[in-house]
């Protein structure tokens, strides 16, 4: 199911295991709809592609293509899933299920989930950096 926000455009549903359901607007960054549903998600890099704590395994729907700074960063990721994917570095245009790997309730040695990853607009991509 598809909402319609304020403007008639359509608010993608997330469907975030062991979670629940929540609607993001389109285009926006995946971490914050993660954060906005009250999910701890790590992203210590502050949503800069140069960390891999955001990372989420996308288990159906379509993430769009992954950025250049999100290649290369998981280029160093061993023995990865091929649905493996950095929340920082997907606008959300599309109903997706995906799983969070990383969250602050599991890794008590940290005091916080990260710098807040800064909004970015829905119209325009995510740089390549």
């Amino acid at each position: 199911m598809v909402l319609r926000g304020v403007w008639g455009e359509s608010m993608p549903k997330v469907t975030i295991e062991d979670v629940g359901v929540t609607n993001v607007e389109n285009g926006r960054r995946l971490v914050l709809g993660i954060m906005d549903a009250g999910v701890d998600i790590l992203h210590r890099c502050g949503g800069n592609a140069r960390c891999t704590t955001c990372r989420v395994e996308v288990i159906e729907g379509d993430a769009g293509s992954q950025t250049e700074a999100e290649i290369e960063r998981l280029s160093r990721v061993q023995d990865k899933p091929e649905n493996l994917r950095l929340s920082c570095q997907i606008q959300v245009r599309d109903d997706l299920t995906v799983k969070v790997l990383r969250r602050l309730q599991d890794n008590p040695d940290m005091s916080d989930a990260g710098p807040q990853p800064i909004e970015w607009p829905a119209d325009h991509p995510l740089p390549p950096e």
